[in-house]
């Protein structure tokens, strides 16, 4: 993937680990639209990017999603690279089922849905570019599950299955399939993820190290921070287990 002189979308960028990579994006000098729920939290980044660009979007709205994919192709014809961010994380208890069951019902519209449903909408226009990208943020989650977030780490499973489709799928297309796969990392997602956390990589060092790795050549199809390959490869090293447990005794 080239780094410089993209039209970009970037879902849930106003804040977080969507904003840090737009903001690293757009001072590579790509043209940088960033997109969210909050007008609040985009108007306050685009001001501290003079030059950035923001749309309202909630991805949990399929409507919303239609509407706002058919003014981004028309008012940047050049849009050739789509970041799949936005997410949400909810803590669920689930022998209390069916109670809270909305909770689930918005993580997996928000975090799946969302991303295959705007996906969907731009893909025609990112074939036709001559070089383009789809990157799709997961997380370490999808591979070893935080047990209190069994939704959210459902959804990021499937979403690392989607991905590796889709990348399978657009072979021999201009269009590269990359999957960003974070660890745990300082943000507003849920309460407690501070930075003085021992378990949250904080933002700025995240940033860092993804940014390099997007800079490789080629392009790695998945981009794992150091701090997330314990997760990433339990499986195959043996330590599943040992991951599974750690993450059980974590509460939000």
């Amino acid at each position: 993937m080239k780094l410089s002189e993209n039209t970009i979308f970037v879902t849930g960028g106003g804040s977080g680990i969507g904003r840090g990579p737009a903001e690293s994006f757009y001072q590579l000098g790509n043209k940088v639209i960033i997109s969210g729920r909050r007008r609040d939290v985009l108007e306050q980044t685009v001001k501290a990017n003079p030059g950035m660009e923001f749309v309202v979007l909630d991805v949990s709205d399929s409507d919303s999603i239609r509407d706002v994919a058919a003014k981004v192709v028309q008012e940047y014809p050049d849009l050739n690279v789509l970041i799949n961010n936005a997410g949400i994380m909810r803590a669920e208890d689930l022998k209390k089922w069916p109670g809270g069951l909305e909770d689930s019902e918005a993580v997996i519209t928000t975090n799946l849905l969302g991303p295959i449903r705007l996906t969907a909408a731009l893909l025609p226009q990112l074939q036709k570019q001559p070089e383009s990208a789809i990157i799709n943020v997961s997380s370490g989650l999808g591979f070893v599950p935080l047990p209190v977030t069994p939704t959210y780490s459902a959804t990021k499973a499937a979403l690392h299955s989607y991905t590796v489709s889709l990348r399978v799928q657009l072979a021999g297309t201009p269009v590269e399939v990359i999957e960003i796969i974070p660890p745990a990392v300082a943000t507003d997602l849920t309460p407690g993820r501070s930075a003085d956390n021992p378990r949250m990589m904080s933002l700025q060092d995240y940033i860092k190290e993804t940014m390099e790795l997007l800079h490789l050549k080629p392009t790695p199809a998945e981009v794992c921070v150091e701090r997330v390959k314990f997760l990433r490869f339990a499986e195959a090293t043996g330590n599943y287990d040992k991951a599974l447990q750690q993450l059980s005794t974590v509460m939000l």
